[in-house]
């Protein structure tokens, strides 16, 4: 599946995706009649686009650099399809007549991958609701008409390629079998050859073989293709590995061997294993001999009985206020303190290892086996690490409720003591012998520091440590373009890690569509309006997304995201 190149097109995407069905349809428009204006040989800001589409220019947080015409065709098309996507209407409603793929390749006598080209080349396609109920691609009448005009000699040479004779086609497959049994050449350059020998186009050429091996796939004209998988490829591949195809169907897919499909996607694998954020404690217990197996070797258990009677601060905040969150806190258990320890030696453990033993993964030749390990334990450390925060709601909700009585929403509070739980316990240092909620108070209390601009209840030792900590913040301050940059860096993570209601979340709460002197912050009710949700689900949609960045933002990057 194509993706929208300029990210900057793809966020505005994705936030008009959650803007009323009305103006949605006229941004739609918009954009087609944008389409039609686009020169493809010319550049374009993207404050230019956006206006044209939403009647705003967008002020910041955005890339100044100009978009190649063709490439903006290229996103617009992608955009329009997608967005239509969402707003289709039914066939029946229309004041022209809408084509079908099938009956638009009868109309011109092509294929219908001929108008799948076409569509690259900028006829514009639509979502609309047929008879059948089904949501299809369909063609405005008058759209169609368009680019007949302004591509007359394509349509004319797609017409003319339909008509040739089944002689005429094999004698281009006889020809190009026999060039490919006697060279090397790529599949494009005995294309070429044939091409010019019959005096046919490129594209005809290309297409009648493409044609001849999908109906023959026993007797193939070329070979497999030769060399190394471009990374353009290799990502897609990867990309539909994770959605779930099959190795069978990814081989037919790219014309390439089961061993080349292994290959390639334990390569893609290693890549995001290496690149990874891996941060341990650590502990001189992992360096022991036999250490692996002492912590590791034991099954894990975490099984106490529930209490009958929870926390007192619940009586406190009242569950009319937080339904859905409590209903979370009633199903975890509270964890003892050798349970804590446990799981905190297994989590640093498990991390250590990885980060100790991924060198060994080599690109040229990767281990299956080894990958395997590896992703295992940051699989168990994810798991641990879940429980461990799911194990401490309590507490941010305990404190949320003393720090109410300034007017200060809760909602909010227990959003910002949920990412200061998270930094905890990447924090922890649990051969120090202190419980975990000590250190998780203190991270939730300097958070809460910040959002009501006076002094939380702190013993001097802790606020001495807070002291510490700001001023060592300040001394490290990095300069304005620097800590621009880490947001636009920042940024980028977000849109590959998190899913669109995720990212829209995380976007908007911490302010990352602006810029670092003038951050523009939404509230979780001002956001849950927008998405329609209420403010008890948007926050457990930011936990689950501020929980997912954890695992691959340094602890400076998810500091600058929090802070």
């Amino acid at each position: 599946m194509r993706k929208i190149g300029n990210h900057n097109l793809a966020q505005l995407l994705m936030q008009l995706r959650f803007t009323p069905e009305q103006k949605r349809r006229n941004e739609l428009a918009a954009a087609e009649k944008l389409y039609a204006l686009i020169d493809r040989k010319k550049r374009y800001p993207f404050d230019f686009v956006c206006f044209h589409i939403t009647g705003y220019n967008p002020k910041d947080g955005y890339d100044k650099e100009l978009i190649e015409g063709q490439a903006l065709l290229d996103d617009l098309e992608l955009f329009i399809a997608r967005l239509s996507g969402k707003l289709a209407e039914p066939v029946a409603e229309q004041t022209e007549r809408v084509y079908t793929i099938e009956e638009l390749a009868r109309k011109f006598d092509v294929s219908t991958k001929t108008v799948g080209r076409w569509r690259r080349r900028g006829l514009l396609a639509r979502k609309f609701v047929f008879p059948d109920g089904a949501h299809r691609f369909g063609f405005l009448e008058s759209t169609v008409e368009k680019f007949a005009r302004d591509h007359a000699d394509l349509v004319a040479k797609a017409s003319s390629f339909r008509r040739r004779t089944s002689q005429e086609r094999q004698q281009v497959v006889r020809l190009a079998r026999g060039l490919a049994s006697k060279t090397t050449e790529s599949r494009y350059q005995i294309i070429e050859q044939v091409s010019r020998k019959l005096g046919l186009a490129h594209e005809t050429v290309r297409y009648t073989l493409l044609e001849y091996e999908a109906r023959h796939r026993d007797r193939p004209v070329f070979r497999r293709p030769i060399g190394r998988m471009k990374p353009t490829e290799a990502a897609e591949l990867y990309r539909l590995h994770k959605q779930g195809l099959s190795i069978k169907q990814l081989m037919a897919r790219f014309d390439r061997s089961r061993a080349t499909i292994y290959r390639v996607v334990n390569q893609r694998r290693a890549m995001a294993l290496l690149a990874k954020k891996i941060e341990h404690v650590p502990s001189d217990e992992f360096l022991e001999e036999g250490a692996r197996e002492h912590i590791l070797g034991r099954p894990l258990r975490v099984n106490r009985p529930e209490p009958e009677r929870r926390i007192e601060p619940f009586d406190l905040v009242g569950e009319s206020l937080l339904p859905e969150y409590l209903q979370v806190l009633k199903t975890t258990a509270v964890l003892s303190r050798d349970e804590e320890i446990e799981l905190f030696r297994r989590y640093n453990m498990l991390k250590y290892l990885v980060a100790h033993d991924r060198h060994r993964i080599k690109l040229s030749n990767v281990s299956a086996t080894l990958l395997a390990e590896l992703e295992g334990f940051l699989d168990q450390a994810e798991d641990i690490r879940r429980m461990l925060v799911e194990a401490n709601l309590r507490l941010v909700v305990s404190i949320a409720s003393k720090h109410t009585s300034d007017g200060t929403n809760f909602s909010d509070l227990v959003s910002k003591g949920n990412f200061a739980l998270i930094q905890a316990v990447e924090e922890f240092d649990y051969t120090k012998g202190f419980r975990f909620s000590r250190r998780a108070s203190l991270n939730i209390a300097k958070e809460y520091a910040k959002v009501s601009g006076r002094s939380t209840e702190l013993t001097r030792k802790r606020a001495e440590s807070v002291a510490t900590m700001q001023r060592g913040l300040r001394e490290n301050a990095a300069d304005v373009l620097a800590i621009e940059r880490a947001r636009q860096s920042l940024a980028e993570v977000i849109r590959e890690e998190l899913d669109p209601r995720e990212q829209h979340v995380i976007l908007h709460h911490f302010g990352l569509l602006g810029s670092s002197v003038r951050k523009k912050t939404k509230t979780l009710k001002q956001i849950g309006d927008e998405l329609e949700l209420t403010k008890e689900r948007i926050r457990q949609i930011e936990l689950s997304a501020l929980q997912k960045l954890r695992q691959c933002l340094s602890k400076e990057q998810f500091e600058l995201l929090t802070g």
